[in-house]
């Protein structure tokens, strides 16, 4: 279809529909969650969901971070991470690795890096589900595809129970990534393979106590 076509469709839609009456509102309030008003276990349960979907969880306080990401990428092996703009210094404070700020790093580059730490914007507990918009501290989204190990950190106060309670916290003008667990395909007789899109392994370190 050429651009003209299109032009065309779209003004007879918007002569057709100029003089409808505006939409109504929903006929019964719905239900915006599925869990108990429960920090604890709405925590508990993103835990679960995503390590339902094999990510690794683990479970730390900002004193504690430091020291917990440094042993996490130390155990996967990682001696070059990608930093993102905007990324706390404390967070690698303990980390033995070079850091590589990310300035615009071409995907060939990225490919030579071990891993990417990144924070995120928010997790939803009941779909397993972290969600990275692009602001300070979790970087383009090229930057957590292409690195074999994503080392993403999630606080407490980040974390809502459900989709609906989380979309009003986005901003649907930003480039929003949806993460549940690692990247991974199945072939028609079900053969998982992982790392196929983006990382091989999703390592979640949840934040208690920070904001």
């Amino acid at each position: 279809m050429n651009q003209n076509s299109r032009e065309r469709i779209l003004a007879r839609i918007r002569s057709a529909v100029a003089d409808a009456p505006e939409a109504p509102e929903p006929p019964r309030a719905y239900r915006t969650r599925h869990t108990p008003d429960d920090p604890d276990a709405v925590l508990d349960l993103l835990h679960e969901n995503l390590a339902d979907y094999r990510a690794h969880v683990h479970r730390t306080d900002p004193a504690g971070l430091p020291g917990l990401v440094a042993r996490l990428l130390d155990g996967r092996g990682a001696r070059t991470v990608a930093v993102p703009d905007g990324l706390p210094s404390a967070w690698l404070a303990a980390a033995r690795v070079e850091r590589v700020p990310d300035t615009g790093l071409a995907p060939g580059v990225l490919d030579t890096v071990d891993a990417v730490v990144t924070g995120c914007a928010l997790a939803v507990a009941e779909t397993g589900t972290i969600v990275l918009d692009g602001g300070p501290g979790q970087g383009r989204r090229v930057l957590t595809l292409v690195p074999d190990l994503h080392v993403c950190v999630v606080r407490e106060d980040q974390v809502v129970a459900s989709v609906p309670l989380a979309l009003p916290r986005l901003d649907p003008r930003r480039p929003l990534t949806w993460i549940s667990g690692p990247s991974a395909t199945s072939d028609i007789e079900l053969d998982r393979v992982e790392g196929v899109h983006g990382p091989r392994t999703l390592e979640v370190v949840l934040v208690r106590g920070a904001s």
